[in-house]
């Protein structure tokens, strides 16, 4: 499997279909992903990322990523993504908006052995968190 093949099953079934059973399928064991929330903060492994994942999906039931772009060189991948998205729940801090919001964002994944072993990910949050109200 291509390494581009691999972000293209991650946000096509983490994301997309919402199956949290594809995150201990497509993430090794002590994957590290970066700039998921707080600048230095990252995530180590899939216990440490479902929570996030379980808090954006439930914010966002109707969550939508289209792959823009996706390359690979050795064992590095990246792709530029729009997501679109309606916030219907409750799990950000604020009632749900019932807005629609697109945002736009690029990963770069260092791949091993047919999984995400480390993720970088860049996406827009400022502009989420000012369509939502939320403090910034």
């Amino acid at each position: 499997m291509a390494n581009t093949d691999v972000i293209r099953r991650w946000f096509e079934e983490v994301w997309n279909q919402g199956r949290e059973a594809s995150i201990d399928e497509l993430m090794t064991a002590d994957a590290i992903a970066h700039g998921l929330a707080a600048p230095a903060e990252a995530h180590v492994g899939p216990a440490a990322f479902k929570p996030f994942w379980q808090q954006l999906r439930a914010a966002f039931p109707d969550i939508r990523f289209t792959i823009d772009d996706a390359i690979e060189q050795g064992d590095r991948a990246a792709a530029r993504w729009t997501a679109r998205m309606t916030h219907q729940g409750d799990h950000l801090g604020v009632p749900a908006t019932q807005k629609s919001l697109t945002i736009t964002g690029m990963v770069f994944v260092r791949i091993a052995d047919g999984k995400i072993a480390e993720g970088w990910n860049n996406w827009d949050q400022l502009a989420m968190t000012r369509e939502l109200g939320l403090p910034v």
